[in-house]
């Protein structure tokens, strides 16, 4: 069977998707991976034939600043002063489906999986009658009740699908595919549990082949935190704060900087951090005592599947959502800005103190309770059919 994935061009989007498209090749199907060229060298050394489609995010996000996009009409006012509701609803579907559309043509697959964040490859599938999955890479939005977000979301994404000739259902989630969740029940939003489009499937970390940081491999006498703000909001200012408190407690600390940051602008870092460019993320957190993060989707949940207490930073986006759901379960706290409430935005500038962190982590070091909170929802996880179990099924969608 032919089958095209297909996601936005970011880590949280391609990341995720991995580890079912490599089990899809490993039962025989033949994969074609649909992405931007950015992510081409990384799909073809796991190899993978690629083409590309779509539109980087930044631009996306850059063209609705400028803007260099249509005008929406009366949409509500909160949605159209957000660059990102317009990006990820409006221009990234229309840009995918225009581009996928002639791939789906010439390849004549005989399926499409898309991750939940790049609708457009879905609408590209329904528009030439082909079936489609969609792949989750975060946790599901509430259905059960009004969401101003997803009203504007859902709004935008229909007027799109529109253009091309295609309806989306009332009544279902997103496009109404089948819905491949990675969230375990415990930390998915309620009201969508006994959704008939949900099927679950075990998220198995990805990570680029690479070496583990040498503490992190090292005998050690005191606990090991990985801290990280991600590969899109994080900031130097913030990433040192978390530097600064963590560093005070009894414990090593491997700090993930990623691409979109400097190292140089660190300056001179205490003896018991470890400054990376880049962490096997995956692996590295199987080895880890705590878990300090922006609630980015990926990482969050394979923090979960490791069994790790987490502390939350939240950034913006999803990342209240996932502190949130790990909160609520004492595998995690999350940390806020004084006077920042959730509802203020879907993002915030503010940097939370170091003596704050400091005093979070600690806490959550000593609590067993989290660790046992933690160590449930681990095996919640892992007993969440497989990518392999899943991969040999996909058949039954077409």
């Amino acid at each position: 069977m032919k089958i095209v994935f297909s996601s936005l061009s970011g880590y949280g989007h391609a990341y995720p998707l991995l580890p079912l498209a490599l089990a899809a090749r490993e039962v025989g199907h033949d994969v074609i991976y649909a992405i931007g060229e950015r992510f081409h060298p990384l799909l073809q050394e796991l190899g993978f034939r690629t083409v590309p489609v779509g539109m980087p995010i930044h631009e996306a996000l850059s063209s609705v600043q400028a803007g260099k996009d249509r005008d929406t009409g009366d949409l509500p006012w909160r949605g159209l002063l957000d660059p990102s509701v317009r990006a990820f609803s409006e221009l990234l579907p229309r840009r995918f489906a225009a581009d996928l559309m002639p791939v789906l043509r010439a390849e004549r697959p005989d399926l499409v999986v898309y991750e939940a964040g790049n609708p457009g490859a879905g609408l590209a599938a329904h528009r030439l009658d082909i079936p489609a999955v969609c792949h989750a890479n975060s946790r599901a939005d509430a259905v059960d009740r009004e969401d101003r977000w997803r009203q504007v979301d859902m709004e935008l994404l229909r007027a799109v699908a529109a253009e091309i000739g295609v309806e989306v259902p009332e009544g279902r989630y997103l496009l109404g595919d089948p819905y491949l969740d990675v969230f375990p029940a415990s930390l998915q939003e309620t009201s969508f549990l006994a959704r008939p489009e949900r099927l679950p499937l075990r998220l198995v970390p990805f990570s680029e082949p690479g070496e583990l940081p040498k503490i992190a491999l090292a005998e050690r006498k005191r606990p090991l935190v990985y801290l990280t703000l991600g590969t899109v909001l994080g900031t130097v200012a913030a990433l040192r704060a978390a530097v600064d408190g963590l560093s005070a407690l009894d414990v090593e600390v491997v700090v993930a900087a990623w691409p979109n940051l400097s190292l140089d602008e660190f300056g001179v870092l205490p003896e018991n951090v470890h400054l990376e460019r880049w962490v096997p993320q995956g692996e590295l957190l199987s080895l880890v005592d705590l878990a300090v993060h922006h609630g980015g989707p990926g990482t969050t949940i394979s923090a979960a599947a490791a069994g790790v207490p987490q502390l939350f930073l939240p950034v913006g986006f999803d990342n209240f959502a996932m502190a949130g759901a790990v909160s609520a379960t004492g595998a995690g706290r999350q940390l806020l800005p004084e006077g920042v409430e959730l509802e203020d935005d879907r993002r915030r500038t503010d940097i939370v103190p170091a003596a704050a962190i400091a005093e979070a982590a600690g806490g959550l070091l000593a609590d067993t309770d989290a660790g046992q909170a933690a160590k449930a929802i681990a095996e919640e996880i892992a007993a969440m059919p497989s990518p392999t179990e899943v991969a040999s099924r996909l058949p039954e969608f077409c």
